[in-house]
Formats: structure tokens, C-alpha cells, sequence
């Protein structure tokens, strides 16, 4: 890159992270906070809920990285159009690439970090937070829960525990699980013990009791039973792994024989199809911004400020992949249409981008046509305001 262009990407990339570490921490901390409950009830140490909270970050740079890209690219074209850069640019015939190359350098590095991060750290960060979970709720049955006291272990979820006996051997034990809206499940047993993992409650002699909405009550009796603690779901085995534990290439080519495929393989699909399209995420918001205020115009003009119109369009594509891939993993519909919308808006942006880089000295084209639809949406909702006050 030239001196114009290695100013540019310097200015976008401190933009970019002074504009992801506060939102970032925002949603992490907001995130950690619901799991503070699980650590102080269990008495678990600061320790442990550290590595709680550092697992669970990964999972959130992915998100966060594509909206920080379009507000850092925004922010700085803006910025110098108001500083008169972006005419001083126009009017020494330098090329419109002087002004794309850095955004889009910047997008693409972002997009191999999140790749890297989405297929590679994603699971593991998540695999060493269920076996967090595990092993604090297995703390919370084997010595924090008082005796001969019911115990909210989560949302619709009690225990209670006759007696405690050394080797982390528990006596009399009544679980309650009304989780599930379509059923409920309750299960005694004579006697119950945490394994060595902390990853199962494993539960001796006892019942399970499970009740239908408008059915009767269906009883199981059991020898011994596994209820795994790491999800918190009732399952016999070991802890089965949902599709966003997987890594890519088993999601590429799945085991068969894996419970949770065989449950529900539209899951795998679509968690497939997202970390092949997620990725590319930062240079598509930075198409975005480019394509909003990537061309000069005067400060006479009344206009919505870009940063708005890029951040609207930006939560609304992401809204629309989002109900795509739910389409996937509901099995309503195949990959085509996430496909095809991402190529179909990517090259209609290019397009954008490029008729706007030619119409030098006039209004640019998209600009204008995004002002014009905020204005609009303005406007109905003034309307719908000043009928409510009339009424």
C-alpha cells in the first residue's frame, strides 16, 4: 500500500478497535453475568468463574467483528469527507481503489481471524465451558446443597438430597425437571453419586416418572441412570455433543452413528452452512459502508448520517442470514437461498460501489436512494405517532 493508503487502514484499524473492545465487553459481560448465579451458589472459586468467562468469549468475537468493521470504515470515510479529504482525493485523480484497498484489507485479515476463530477455537472455548458447568454443578449436588432441602438447580429444575455420605455418595434423592414444556419428568432414586468427571449424576434403584400434556403418567424403573450434568438434560451414556461443539471437518462429514446427528442431522447442515458463510461477514459489511459513504458530497446536503443507514442495513442482512439458516436447521428449506442472497447482495454492492465510483461530481446513487427510504420509514412513523396522539 501507498502512504495514502497505509493512512487510511491506520485510521480504520484503531477506529475498528476502539469500536470492537467496548461492545465486545458489553455483550461479555452482560453474557457472564447470567452465570454468575451458577458460580457464587456453588461456591466455586474466582478461579473457576474466570475460566468460565474466558471460554465464553471466543464464542462472541465472530459476532461483534463485522458490525465493528462497517462503524471503524463508516466513521473514518466520514470523517474525512468532513475534513474535506475525500474531495482533496477526488480533485488530485486518485483513484477510488486509494480509498477501498485499506477497508477491504482490513476486512479480509478479519475474515481469516474469524474463520480461524469460528472452526477452530469456537469448539474447543465451548467444550472446556460445558466441562466448567459440569464440574460446578457436580460440586453443587456432591457438597453445597444442604440436606433435606429442595434446591433450584436452574429454571424448572429442583433437587433435593436426603443424606450425604463420604465418596460423594448421595442417599434419598427427588429430581424435578419441568424444563421442557411438552413434558415433565421427575426421577427418585435410592441413591445417586457424581462421577469422577463431575460430568454425570449417576442414579441407583429408582423411578422415572413422565408426564404428557392431557396423557397419563408412564413409569420407568431403573437399576441405574446417568443424568448428565454438563448439559443438564436427562440422557443415558456419556454427554452428547451438539453440532456447534463440532469442529468443521466433522461437520463436513459427520459420524453416523453420533446421537445428537442421528437426533437431529438438519442441525449439523445448518451449523455447516453457517460457519462456511459467517466468515466472510466482515468484508460484506465493509461493502456496505463503502457502498454508503464511500463518495464526497457537500455538507449542504441534508442527509441522514451514514453511519445509521450503514448500521441498519447491516443488523437487517444479518437478520435475514439468520432466518435463513433457521430455515436449514428447521428443514423448511436447502442452502440455495443462503447462497444465493450473500452472492447476489455482494455483487449487487459491487455493482453499487463501482457506479458510484463513476459518477464523480454528482450525487452518489446508493446514498441517496438509502436516504430516501430512511426518510420514508420517518415519515410513516410520524404519521403512526401524530394518529395515536389524535386518538
Amino acid at each position: 500500500m501507498n502512504l495514502l493508503e497505509t493512512y487510511i487502514f491506520g485510521r480504520t484499524f484503531r477506529l475498528f478497535v476502539a469500536s470492537l473492545v467496548p461492545v465486545l465487553a458489553i455483550i461479555w459481560i452482560t453474557q457472564v453475568l447470567a452465570r454468575i448465579n451458577l458460580v457464587t451458589d456453588s461456591g466455586q472459586s474466582i478461579g473457576s468463574f474466570a475460566a468460565l468467562a474466558t471460554y465464553m468469549l471466543p464464542t462472541l468475537i465472530p459476532i461483534v467483528m463485522p458490525f465493528a468493521v462497517t462503524i471503524a470504515v463508516t466513521q473514518t470515510l466520514q470523517t474525512m469527507n468532513t475534513d474535506s479529504e475525500l474531495a482533496v482525493v477526488d480533485a488530485a485523480g486518485a483513484r477510488r481503489s486509494v480509498l477501498y484497498k485499506p477497508a477491504l484489507v482490513l476486512a479480509s485479515i478479519l475474515c481469516v481471524v474469524s474463520f480461524s476463530v469460528d472452526n477452530f477455537l469456537e469448539p474447543i472455548s465451548r467444550m472446556g465451558m460445558r466441562k466448567t458447568i459440569a464440574a460446578t454443578y457436580a460440586d453443587l449436588l456432591s457438597s453445597v446443597i444442604e440436606e433435606k432441602a429442595f434446591r433450584k438447580i436452574d429454571d424448572g429444575l429442583y433437587v433435593q438430597i436426603s443424606e450425604r455420605v463420604q465418596g460423594r455418595v448421595l442417599r434419598g434423592l427427588f429430581v424435578a425437571d419441568s424444563r421442557n414444556p411438552q413434558f415433565d419428568m421427575i426421577y427418585y432414586a435410592r441413591e445417586g453419586a457424581v462421577d469422577e468427571n463431575g460430568g454425570t449424576l449417576i442414579m441407583k434403584d429408582g423411578e422415572i416418572h413422565r408426564k404428557i400434556d392431557g396423557a397419563s403418567v408412564s413409569v420407568i424403573h431403573f437399576d441405574s441412570y446417568s443424568f448428565d450434568l454438563s448439559e443438564l438434560s436427562a440422557s443415558r451414556g456419556q454427554a452428547t455433543l451438539r453440532a456447534s461443539d463440532r469442529d468443521i471437518f466433522f461437520l463436513a462429514n459427520p459420524d453416523p452413528n453420533d446421537q445428537w446427528f442421528k437426533d437431529k442431522p438438519n442441525d449439523f447442515k445448518a451449523e455447516l452452512h453457517r460457519r462456511l458463510t459467517d466468515w466472510f461477514f466482515p468484508v460484506t459489511f465493509a461493502l456496505i459502508s463503502l457502498m454508503i459513504a464511500g463518495a464526497a458530497h457537500s455538507h449542504r446536503e441534508r442527509r441522514l448520517n451514514p453511519l445509521v443507514s450503514t448500521l441498519f442495513i447491516a443488523f437487517a442482512y444479518r437478520w435475514i442470514t439468520f432466518y435463513l439458516a433457521n430455515r436449514i436447521e428447521n428443514g423448511v428449506s436447502g442452502p440455495g437461498p443462503l447462497y444465493t442472497f450473500i452472492v447476489v447482495t455482494n455483487v449487487l454492492m459491487i455493482y453499487a460501489i463501482w457506479r458510484n465510483a463513476n459518477r464523480l461530481g454528482r450525487a452518489a446513487l446508493f446514498p441517496r436512494i438509502a436516504d430516501g427510504c430512511m426518510a420514508v420509514i420517518g415519515r410513516i412513523a410520524a404519521l403512526r405517532g401524530n394518529r395515536e396522539g389524535a386518538r
